[in-house]
This record gives C-alpha cells, structure tokens and sequence, in this order.
C-alpha cells in the first residue's frame, strides 16, 4: 500500500510539474505589424525600433555559454524591396565563411496562417554594416541569421534574427513556429 501511494504522489507530482513547464514554455505574446500578425514566445522582449526603418525589434537572450542576445528585426517595405533572392543575396553578403566567402545559405517555404513564408538560414562570421551607408562593420564570428520572408502584393515583409549560432539553433524550433503562425490583416 506505501509503494502504490508513493508512485502516485510520483505520477502526480510529475504530471504537475510537466505540466507547469510546457504551459512556460508555451507563452506567447502576439505582435501585429502594419497588416502582418503573428506569435512569438513570451521572452522574446520587445524594444522600440531604434530606426523608422525598423517596425518590430525585439532581444532574445542569449544561450548559455553566450555572451550576446539575438536580434530580431521586422521590416516592411510598402510596395517590396526587391525580390525574395535579391534580400536572400544580401543577407548572405552580410556573412563570410572561414575563407572569407559568402558561406551556403539555404532556403525553405514553410505555410503561415494564409501566407507563404520563406525561411533563410546561415552561419558564419557577420559582417553586415552596423549603419547602412557607414564604412564601419560588425566583426562577429560564430554567428548565425534566421530569416523569414513574406511578400504580399501591397507589403514585403523581411524578418532578420542575428546572434551568436547557439542562441539562434536554440531559438530556431519558436522561429519557425512563429512563420507557421504569421497571417494577413488588421
């Protein structure tokens, strides 16, 4: 009789404590942004843009053994800004791998709520310029870029998460369920 109620004060306390950490881990905040909605995890903190370029910018913490939080950055350009391969270009042209070339970049379409996404993913030293039109760069190796893009017929939507590689492969799985929540609307 002991055993049994020890193994279901066991079962239960298991049930609870598992069930307290998938409800953590399952807290969002929704973000709606110039028609493009969507969910991110709850600790992914919000920050005022710091450009009029900037529409959503938000600090993930970084991983532990990381220094530096990832930056997410949202952009949305009324009317586009070049093409799908022309923003996948130039984010890879923001990276250099060991022999100094733009590293591999690769690609996938992932279905939102009621729009097609494209994710874009890389690694390695960042090198983007730290202001548009300014000579001087970031020097960041061990870097990684999740990417989301979104094209409408009225908005090009282009989402940027910068940080050190193992906050990014961390962040990765909320990321993508982030594209698989996005919609269209007010």
């Amino acid at each position: 009789m002991m055993r049994s109620t020890c193994s279901l004060v066991a079962v239960a306390t298991a049930l609870v404590l598992g069930s307290a950490t998938g409800a953590q881990e399952s807290k969002t905040q929704s973000i709606s942004a110039k028609g493009l909605n969507f969910e991110v995890p709850e600790t992914w903190k919000k920050l005022p843009p710091s450009s009029q370029m900037r529409v959503v910018e938000l600090k993930v913490e970084p991983s532990k053994g990381d220094t530096d939080p990832a930056e997410f950055v949202l952009f949305a350009f009324p009317g586009g800004a070049g093409t799908t391969q022309q923003n996948i270009d130039r984010w890879q042209q923001q990276f250099q791998d060991e022999g100094g070339k733009p590293p591999k970049i690769t690609t996938e379409k992932v279905k939102g709520q009621d729009v097609e996404v494209t994710i874009v993913e890389t690694v390695g030293r960042y090198v983007a310029p730290i202001k548009i039109g300014q000579p001087e760069r970031y020097d960041k190796p061990g870097y990684s870029l999740l990417g989301a893009i979104v094209t409408t017929p009225e908005t090009g939507y282009f989402i940027k998460m910068v940080g050190p590689a193992r906050t990014i492969k961390d962040a990765r799985e909320a990321f993508v369920a982030m594209a698989k929540s996005m919609k269209i609307g007010s």
